[in-house]
This record gives C-alpha cells, structure tokens and sequence, in this order.
C-alpha cells in the first residue's frame, strides 16, 4: 500500500501545509487504508469511503479538538481516525484491534463521545455549544450527520434547537441518497429537490427551520469543500452545509451494492467474496419466508422494519410492497405506527435488531402495552457477543420482559420459533414479542403446535431430580450439554426444563421441583441483571431451593472475544457443572 503522504501525517495540523494535488493523493492513500483494514476485519465500508474527502477538507480548515466535530452514528469516522493520530489501526494488521469501529473520547483528544446509534450528532452539538458558551470561548462545532440519520426523531429535536440556539453550530449534512438501506419519508423528496436544483429550490427544510443554508454539489472535491468550510468557520449563528456525496467512493461494488457494503465482513480483495461463508437456512430467511406466505393469504399484514429490511423482510419488501412500510432510522415510530395498525384489525409485524431495541422502551410501554394492541414484534440478532460497545446486544430482556401485557417468548429451534409466530399473529390478546435466536438455526422436526395462550407454561423436556436447568431460548442447546455432563461426571439425571416465555414463572412447575430437586440453574443469553433468571431467584427466596443464575455481567464490553467472555461469565458446561459441584458440596 503507497502511503506517501499519509506516512507524514499524524495530526490535521500536517495535512494544512498540504498543496492541492498532494490533497487528492492524501484522499486516495486514505481511501486505500479504510479499504485495507475493512477488508481483513470486517466493519463499516460504504459510509466511510462517502466520507473521505470531506474529513480532509474540515480538517484542514477547521482546529480539531480546539474545534469540536462530532459524527453521527460515527460509523463515518474512519478516515477522521487515519487524519488524527490514529492511522496505524488501519494500517499494521498487529494493530487493527487497538482502533474502535466508533469515535471514542478514551482514544483521542479528537473525539468527543462514544456513539454508536443515530440521529444523536446534532442534540450532542447543541449541548458542546452550550457549554463553550457558557464558558465564554469561541470555537466552532460541527456536527457531522448523514440524510439516513435524519429519519430518526432526535436529529429532529436537534435541529429544532440548534436552530434556535443563534449560536455558531455547524451542520454537515452527508446525503448520499442512502440509509443501511433505501431511503424513506417525506423529507427525502426534499434532499432530492435541493439536489436537483444545486440547493436553489424555494422549497428548503432546513431554511425552514432558521439555518444559513449552503450547498456543495460535489462533496468528494476538496476545493469547493474548503471554499464553503472556510466560508462558514467561526460563523455567530446556525449553518447548513448540505453536500452530495456517493456512498463506497471510490470502490465500484460498494458504489453499485450500496446496502450489502455498508457494514462488511472480512472479503477477499480479488475475488471479492466474503472469507466468512455460512450455509444452510438463517433467521432471516426463515422469516422471509413465512411471513410471505402468511401475506399470501392474508392482506392485514404489515411488515414493518426501522430501515434494516435485510432482518426479515428481504424478499417481503419487493412482493409485497404494499404491506410493507420502511419507516427509515425510526425505531419509536415503528413500534407506536404496529400500535396503530394493531388497534384497527392489522397485523402488523416488526423487525429490529436487539442493540436497537432500547430506543423503543417509551413506545412498547407507553404506545404499545398500556393500550394492550396485539402487534407482533421480532428481536432479531440478540445475545452475548464480541461485538463493539454501542452495539452490544444483552439489554432486550431486562428491558421488555418488565412490561406488563407484553409476552416475551424464547424459541429454542426452527420449529418453535415458526410457531411463535403463527401464534402471535394469529391471537388478539397481547402484544407479542419474540427473542430470534442469534445462534445458528435448530432443527428438530418435531412438531410444535401454535398455541401459547397458557401463559407461562414452561416445557418440560426431561424430567430427573437433584438438578435442574432451566435453559432460555438460544441458550438450551448449552443446557442440554450441561445435562449431559452431570450425567458423566456426578451421575446426577438432571431435569432440564424450555421455559420459552421470558415474561413470567411457571408457579406449579417451580413448585413441583422443590419435591426432589437441591439446585436449580437458569440460563440466559443476556445481561443477568433484571432478567429471566432473577425472576426465578426470587419465587424460591423464601423456600428450601438453593439457584444459580447464568447470563451476562452488568457491564459493558468493546470487542472482547465471546469465548474470553463466556469464560468470564461461566457459560461453558464445565464451569457450570463445577458451580454446581461446588454449591451441592
């Protein structure tokens, strides 16, 4: 990799004694590292790729960190990270862990949040600006935002008040015409209009609003960046700077293939093919899958997905266009707009990822289960993992399964899960709502009848005595190897227990075991705290039943390795059977 100028760079105060030529190589050696780490890695591709000239040019203008920039989502923020100090986690292989995937204020004086979500760069701007001023300084601050994270409510409020403000904050605001996926919604006509028109059209959202609006017409040239950064630095009110610019510049599959390149997997440069290959059915599919042949058959189904179709509705999306609605980066929408629907016979149907579900928390509770409307709602992507700390994926337990009227359930293979869904969107009682297994898929062939309306009625899968095991969801495969185990090494025929509702005990069941059993275990792939496992802890405080909780630790983790972390948290059939040695001695 040809790093002539960048080897020289390792703060923004040596790219400004840059002429324009060495700018343009400095943007195409920049693009080369992203590339060259992405690749080996795996992480967000397209978005940062978009972002690469525009970095240069606010860098070369503006004085980071005495000038603030923060970015949205901060998934845009790798070449930011090569440009401040920061260039050897991209590229020396040895040295890709020691960069996060997201702005971190831990790792550089240039960042000034750890940010992982949304719609947050704007509403995080206003109150860096509050303090400069109330601090009586003068720098400028810049909130980098992309036209996909303006779907999401908070760049709503931000804007609102940032407008206000009638103080310097600058908005940059990255459109390039996609989300994850295709954009959607009303404002999306707008951008296209200022587009069209070079920002000329009367019709202005943003002047609207109260903001100085600017526009750059082609956001990957470097002059015309700097020319309008220059313009509006240390600006005394509200700015727009509203630039085009091409998700995956630069890299023709990711130009063409906008959505599978946003976030990438490991891929091998020439072939271009993932070096990561699964087989066999997924989740995804599956839900595909069914939910087409249910909307087949019955016109009250609205799949409904806060701008990640690929979690469900991948095919849904394009048969049934009409019974599909693509609310964009708008997770509380999504659930109050299934409320709705639900309220007036509709079935709706909603797929979000689980490190996404915690923005929902006001609308499943407020919008959603005080008024009892039985939509259908699908965790996807849940569990314990080695994933980045913004996007860690152990709260949705704790966070749903506390809401009263809503049914959590716990599928443990294909089967049950296809069940769970046919129940949920068959019956009118509840609002429903299932944990997808983030495991790979298990298939028994067992037939599994779709009725769950015995609430919290757990399934017991081998009865035994001294012992049982309580396992959730993706986590019974794990229990069913801890059985085996204490069958091996104590001789202890153990009952094992699929509990699959996450939202309440099964009273005569937990009762029946105080009879023969000494210790009960429960298993969960999540954070322990305020979860499955301590409901059961507490209906046998009082008795004569010793129990062990497994889960997740209340903390949060950036990519640490899950088997490190299943070690940590004694998730493995030996450490649980030493546990249980240990407290039965």
């Amino acid at each position: 990799m040809n790093l002539n100028i960048l080897k020289n760079i390792n703060s923004p105060k040596d790219l400004k004694e840059l002429n324009k030529e060495q700018l343009y190589t400095l943007a195409d050696e920049v693009r080369n590292a992203v590339i060259n780490k992405v690749s080996q890695t795996g992480g967000h591709f397209g978005p940062n790729l978009g972002m690469v000239e525009a970095t240069i040019a606010l860098h070369y203008v503006f004085n980071s960190p005495v000038d603030k920039i923060v970015y949205d989502v901060s998934h845009q923020s790798y070449p930011h990270k090569i440009l401040t100090g920061r260039k050897h986690g991209f590229i020396e292989k040895d040295k890709f862990d020691s960069i996060t995937g997201y702005t971190s204020h831990v790792e550089s004086e240039h960042d000034f949040f750890i940010v992982g979500h949304t719609s947050t760069s704007v509403s995080l701007a206003c109150g860096l600006a509050k303090a400069r001023d109330i601090k009586g300084d003068k720098e400028n601050i810049i909130a980098v935002i992309g036209d996909g994270s303006l779907s999401g409510g908070e760049a709503y409020e931000g804007l609102n008040n940032a407008s206000a403000s009638g103080k310097n904050i600058i908005i940059l605001v990255n459109d390039n015409d996609m989300s994850i996926a295709t954009n959607h919604g009303g404002l999306y006509k707008n951008l296209a209009k200022l587009r069209e028109t070079e920002g000329k059209a009367e019709d202005n959202f943003f002047k609207a609003l109260g903001f100085e609006y600017h526009f750059v017409k082609n956001g990957h040239d470097i002059e015309s960046l700097i020319e309008v950064f220059s313009k509006v630095k240390d600006i005394d009110h509200p700015v727009v700077v509203h630039m085009h610019t091409i998700k995956g510049k630069g890299y023709k599959d990711a130009e063409i293939n906008k959505e599978a390149f946003h976030w990438a997997a490991p891929f091998d440069l020439e072939t271009k093919k993932s070096i990561f290959t699964s087989s066999g059915e997924n989740y995804g599919d599956i839900t595909d899958n069914f939910l087409i042949e249910k909307a087949k058959k019955d016109s009250r189904i609205v799949g409904i997905s806060p701008g990640t179709p690929m979690g469900g509705f991948n095919k849904f999306r394009y048969e049934f266009k009409d019974q599909f609605v693509d609310v964009g980066i708008a997770e509380e929408h999504a659930i109050a707009l299934a409320s709705g629907i639900a309220s007036q016979g509709g079935k709706p149907v909603v797929s979000v990822m689980s490190s996404f579900i915690q923005r929902t928390y006001d609308q499943l509770s407020q919008d959603l289960a005080i008024n009892n409307n039985p939509a259908l709602i699908l965790v996807q992507g849940g569990g314990i993992s080695g994933s980045d700390v913004t996007h860690l994926s152990i709260f949705d337990i704790p966070l749903i399964s506390n809401i009263p009227n809503i049914v959590y359930l716990a599928p443990t293979t294909k089967e049950e899960y296809i069940s769970m869904m046919e129940w949920g969107l068959e019956q009118n009682e509840h609002p429903v709502v299932i944990k997808v297994p983030g495991k790979g898929v298990i298939s028994t062939g067992e037939k599994v009848l779709a009725d769950f309306s015995k609430l919290n009625t757990y399934k017991k899968v081998n009865v035994g005595s001294k012992v049982a095991i309580i396992a959730l969801g993706a986590f019974f495969e794990l229990g069913e190897r801890v059985k085996a185990k204490l069958k091996d090494t104590m001789n202890i025929d153990a009952t094992l227990i699929n509990p699959r509702f996450i939202t309440g005990i099964d009273k005569e069941m937990l009762t029946e075991l105080l009879a023969n059993h000494e210790v009960v275990i429960t298993l969960e792939d999540g954070i322990l705290d305020g979860g499955f496992g301590e409901k059961i802890t507490r209906f046998y405080g009082a008795k004569d039943m010793k129990v062990l909780n497994f889960g997740a630790t209340k903390e949060f983790t950036d990519k640490v390795d899950v088997k490190e972390l299943f070690n940590r948290y004694h998730l493995t059939d030996d450490l649980i059977v030493e546990d249980i040695k240990n407290i039965l001695a």
